[in-house]
């Protein structure tokens, strides 16, 4: 079974320094303290508005940590020069819009296939692993292999806002379409990961689905922070993880 992988996402690291302005706190120290903890790659979302991370982020991170950048963008031609230039590891393709708090579902996939089928394969030919992040249906899947993307991310949102509003009977709907997802990947010959909304408790138990290779996890981690530390936040959800990846099969 392969390893599950944790990637944090800093972005609210600079929400919380944009809400003041100046320097801190400092999204890239939040990055390097992460990886010293156990993450093992760093995610961040350039938006269209900069409300969170900045240019200047994207390219201290790349220059400054030692493990694999993974750059959310939208699939505007803004964005494509950006990452182009930037050459990370990997840039997870999302949708976004401008009113939105976080990114509220999946990207159309199918209905964007052609617009999307040309940024995966200027990416690709840049030596940048290119991942969609979907709802978890088969037709999202099978329009992310078509449009050539080696990975898909699925969205875990729906599930971990039932469970938090302890709608017992949605978040077994929400898990079991999570688990029918994860379980076509193979055979369409994407990598899987999840993630949106994952706490220690949801996080302990989509690690037990042996398919998904990587969580990125970021706002529950940067909220932990505030009490216990960002070091000991990642170390906990690197326990979870390690707990429900004993329970897979």
């Amino acid at each position: 079974m392969a390893p599950l992988r944790l990637g944090v996402n800093i972005d609210h690291v600079a929400t919380v320094r944009n809400a003041r302005g100046g320097a801190l706190p400092d999204p890239v120290r939040a990055a390097l303290i992460a990886i010293e903890a156990g993450a093992d790659g760093i995610t961040a979302h350039l938006r269209e508005d900069r409300r969170h991370i900045h240019d200047d982020d994207m390219i201290r991170l790349k220059r400054e940590i030692s493990k694999p950048l993974n750059f959310e963008m939208a699939a505007t031609e803004q964005m494509l020069d950006i990452a182009l230039r930037l050459k990370p590891h990997a840039c997870c393709l999302v949708p976004e819009k401008r009113t939105e708090r976080t990114t509220e579902g999946g990207l159309d996939v199918l209905g964007g296939h052609n617009h999307l089928k040309p940024f995966v394969a200027e990416l690709k030919r840049a030596g940048i692993r290119v991942s969609m992040f979907i709802e978890p249906s088969g037709e999202a899947l099978e329009a992310s292999a078509s449009a050539g993307a080696p990975v898909v991310e699925l969205h875990t949102g729906a599930w971990c806002d039932a469970l938090a509003q302890g709608e017992a009977a949605r978040a077994a709907h929400e898990f079991e379409r999570l688990r029918a997802a994860a379980a076509q990947t193979a055979a369409l010959g994407l990598e899987c990961h999840a993630g949106h909304g994952l706490d220690f408790d949801s996080a302990r138990t989509i690690a037990a689905l042996p398919q998904i290779v990587e969580l990125n996890i970021g706002h529950f981690l940067i909220g932990e922070a505030i009490f216990v530390g960002l070091a000991h936040s990642v170390k906990a959800m690197r326990i979870a993880m390690t707990e429900g990846r004993a329970h897979a099969g």
